[in-house]
């Protein structure tokens, strides 16, 4: 059924100021948007004196991986057997049953990019998937959204005892991996349809054609400053593309930052600095970097922060310095395009997927819920 919504301050994540105006979903998608709309035989919902926004979306989370008060048997984010997994994939751990899947859902995060932790030094693919349905292979958008990489810390804490006690050795296995991707693609492309002269097949570096292919980026976990420019430096070195994840001392390099033009997700924030290389986390980090011109996204990295305050974490920014309009692309169309799906996502226009979310009050007021949450035309909230 066709729903029509009358009325509603519109604010589409495309103009800085919000407008009245009425949205027709048909199909799924929007269909039109514009004064005095009618449909036939169509569901109103009466919008008036209420604000619409696109669905929330979240560039780095790892919902349905691993979930909140659950042990061993309900967390799949990390593969701790082997430093170097590229060829897994976000869509074989996913659990769409996750009751916080519900709970952002009905807060109006209609979208998340989810996949593997950052224990490992490459970790697989994440990909883009709504928070509403059963079986996940008809909620994805895209199943390979960027491969994991991860810098600093993790890696070292995770795998000291192994074989990697320091940066320089993260560092190298990620060359490692990259250089022996890039013989075995020279080898295959050099065999032709000789199979005799193909390589050995090899899951992983298989898994990391598209990378030097340059069809998805690297989604590099990086907090501290020279974390920040090592992933820089690798991807520059190998011309591959990058984006980068949490971007945590991000306000301390903010000129180096604007020369790489690089998408950035900063977060998270709402958290003590659990961790050496977080110390210099703030709130101010997103909207200085916003300001200086570049594309900046907030996450919660769920569930280190749970999901459902992806937009508390956007109003806290907003209270740290960020302008309010910045702060809403940081967690509509600015996260969209840092997972490159802002084809389907992130706004309010003609022709994307019906994802809306409809409040008495501002999403930035904590105290404020969704009256309205739809997710591909259908109302879950």
């Amino acid at each position: 059924m066709h729903k029509l919504i009358k009325n509603g301050l519109i604010f589409d994540a495309i103009h800085k100021e919000p407008y009245t105006a009425d949205i027709l979903v048909a199909d799924g998608k929007i269909a039109a948007v514009g004064e005095n709309l009618c449909a036939e035989g169509a569901e109103v919902i009466d919008a008036a004196g209420k604000h619409v926004y696109p669905g929330f979306v979240d560039a780095h989370s790892h919902l349905g991986m691993i979930g909140s008060g659950i042990g061993f048997e309900g967390d799949d984010v990390n593969e701790m057997t082997d430093i170097l997994t590229p060829h897994l994939r976000a869509i074989d751990g996913f659990y769409p049953m996750d009751p916080d899947l519900h709970e952002a859902a009905i807060a109006g995060v209609t979208t998340v990019c989810t996949g593997p932790g950052s224990a490992n030094v490459v970790g697989g693919t994440f990909m883009a998937v709504k928070t509403v349905g059963k079986r996940v292979d008809k909620m994805v958008i895209n199943d390979r959204v960027a491969m994991k990489c991860a810098f600093g810390e993790n890696p070292k804490r995770c795998y000291k005892s192994v074989n990697n006690f320091s940066r320089m050795a993260t560092a190298a296995k990620l060359r490692e991996i990259i250089l022996q991707t890039i013989e075995y693609d020279r080898k295959k492309q050099a065999a032709g349809n000789d199979i005799a002269k193909m390589p050995k097949y090899d899951m992983k570096l298989e898994a990391m054609l598209p990378v030097i292919h340059k069809e998805i980026p690297l989604k590099a976990h990086a907090h501290r400053a020279d974390d920040i420019f090592t992933a820089i430096r690798i991807a520059k070195e190998f011309g591959l593309r990058l984006t980068l994840e949490h971007v945590t001392e991000g306000h301390l390099i903010v000129d180096e930052l604007m020369e790489e033009n690089l998408p950035m997700a900063v977060g998270p924030s709402l958290t003590q600095a659990t961790k050496f290389e977080l110390r210099n986390k703030t709130f101010k980090t997103p909207g200085i970097l916003a300001k200086a011109g570049g594309q900046v996204s907030i996450i919660t990295d769920a569930p280190v922060i749970p999901q459902q305050y992806l937009p508390l974490c956007a109003e806290l920014a907003i209270k740290s310095g960020m302008d309010e309009f910045d702060a809403l692309k940081a967690i509509t169309i600015n996260a969209a395009k840092h997972i490159g799906v802002e084809d389907r996502i992130g706004s309010i226009e003609v022709g994307k997927d019906a994802d809306l979310v409809i409040m008495p009050g501002s999403c930035f007021d904590i105290a404020v819920a969704p009256d309205y949450v739809l997710i591909d035309g259908e109302i879950v909230k």
